[in-house]
């Protein structure tokens, strides 16, 4: 195959009971604050304490400094969203409100300064099979447009039905699907082998959510849903690696180069398409939200509460016919 070596049946099916798992336990953890402290922070420090040390250590395929950050920094975003949920002062604070933003950005740094590391690596490394080349910079440059594309944060709202999730309106369908392309090669790119379930199928997981169960909550379905395949795979690394359900990437350098390329037109898009409307409308990217006349913007801001409107310095006209 191109992208993967063969897949069979049995990890085909395995593939859909991973994002079922994961939609799964993106659910219990948007049920309630108690499901979520259970999860983000009861279980993280057990697995601290007496599995991960076993399991992700040197020599482990998860036992680099990037797997122990990535699953903190996953957890930090988990908790810090709780935080904001449950919190109603934070709600209204504009520095509480900068920190989904901000640990997005510092996850996406993250994996760019992974994948312009492994540009020069090649062999095993850490248990992992390394073939870096240009994509690694290719998809770097992509990943920084992903990060500075980020925008509207301060339009940020959390819902007041009982599950109480953090919407942000100003983050639609096409800068979420350039992050999954960015995100799938960075994976892809770095971890290949860990690819076909911590690329696709963990984006998936977080996606299908987004865009058909709660729409705006992309983030924190993401960082759930990170969350708890991180726990996974640094508590069971052989999963990806050497379990009967393993499935090794390919290692083709057309499909390597091809999906570090498709990553970056779909970025340089968005960031043209952001720069556009900043000119055009005369937006401030760290202050205004700049998509307030799309349609997809305007459903989610009809379930805002009242009292979470922000104020739109400079908001764009109504555009006749505009659409997401």
């Amino acid at each position: 195959m191109f992208l993967f070596e063969s897949i069979p049946w049995y990890s085909a099916l395995m593939w859909f009971a991973v994002v079922a798992a994961l939609m799964l336990a993106n659910e219990i953890a948007r049920a309630s604050k108690w499901a979520g402290l259970c999860l983000f922070v009861a279980l993280p420090l057990m697995l601290t304490i007496f599995v991960w040390p076993n399991t992700a250590g040197p020599g482990s395929s998860t036992g680099t400094w990037f797997h122990w950050v990535k699953v903190y920094s996953a957890l930090a975003g988990c908790l810090g969203f709780m935080a904001l949920r449950y919190i109603p002062r934070l709600q209204k604070n504009k520095i509480a409100l900068a920190f989904p933003a901000a640990i997005l950005a510092l996850n996406i740094l993250e994996a760019v300064i992974r994948d312009f590391q492994v540009s020069s690596m090649h062999g095993l490394v850490d248990g992992v099979m390394m073939v870096g080349g240009s994509w690694n910079i290719m998809n770097g440059i992509a990943g920084i447009l992903n990060l500075v594309t980020i925008c509207g944060w301060a339009g940020i709202y959390i819902t007041r039905d009982k599950k109480r999730d953090m919407i942000w309106p100003d983050m639609l369908w096409f800068w979420i699907i350039a992050y999954d392309l960015w995100n799938f090669a960075y994976v892809y790119n770095c971890v290949g082998d860990h690819s076909f379930y911590a690329g696709a199928a963990l984006l998936v997981s977080c996606t299908i959510p987004a865009f058909f169960l709660r729409k705006g909550a992309w983030l924190q379905h993401r960082a759930h849903t990170l969350a708890f395949w991180m726990m996974f795979t640094m508590a069971f690394p052989a999963f990806v690696t050497s379990s009967k359900f393993a499935v090794d990437s390919s290692h083709n350098t057309t499909a390597l180069f091809l999906v570090s390329a498709i990553s970056l037109a779909a970025n340089i898009a968005v960031a043209v398409y952001q720069a556009y409307r900043i000119i055009k409308f005369k937006k401030n990217p760290l202050k205004d939200e700049l998509y307030t006349d799309l349609a997809a913007y305007k459903k989610l801001d009809a379930d805002r509460p009242v009292e979470a409107t922000p104020a739109r310095a400079g908001a764009a006209p109504e555009l006749a016919g505009a659409t997401s």
